[in-house]
């Protein structure tokens, strides 16, 4: 069998592009999330400032350029998934993640004005494994730059 790549199909079959968006579930869309972050560890991204404090309209459209929700965002595959823009709200809509959640991810109150994708990926896993990150790894956050 011999790969071709999406364009290459395109121009001798009708290439489905909603079976692309049908074809990923949270957990693969999470886990995705988490690998682009670990491709590059030590990469600082900013975060976004008192998520909790918004009312839901401005959180919704909360984004910051070189955020966590940006590198998600630059991926093709999660594009091609239905992620639509590097927003608060469609992250969280694309995601499936609660305020809760997604505040632990990417808020400056515990993570500060930058934190490494490496951290952020663990605070992914996290969400996707159900549980909450554990003091250690909260006070080892703290501590690496």
């Amino acid at each position: 069998m011999e790969h071709q790549t999406l364009e290459k199909l395109q121009a001798v079959a009708k290439v489905d592009q909603d079976y692309l968006r049908r074809a990923m579930s949270r957990s693969e869309r999470l886990e995705r999330w988490a690998q682009l972050l670990e491709q590059d560890p030590q990469k600082r991204l900013r975060t976004l400032r008192e998520t909790e404090y918004q009312t839901e309209g401005v959180r919704a459209l909360l984004r910051e350029d070189g955020s966590a929700i940006s590198i998600a965002f630059q991926d093709q595959v999660l594009r091609d998934a239905g992620l639509k823009d590097d927003s608060y709200g469609e992250a969280r809509r694309f995601f499936e993640l609660t305020d809760g959640q997604l505040h632990e991810v990417i808020c400056y109150c515990h993570l500060g004005e930058t934190v490494s994708a490496a951290t952020v990926a663990r605070h992914v896993r996290a969400v996707l494994s159900g549980k909450r990150p554990g003091m250690f790894s909260r006070m080892h956050d703290a501590f690496v730059w």
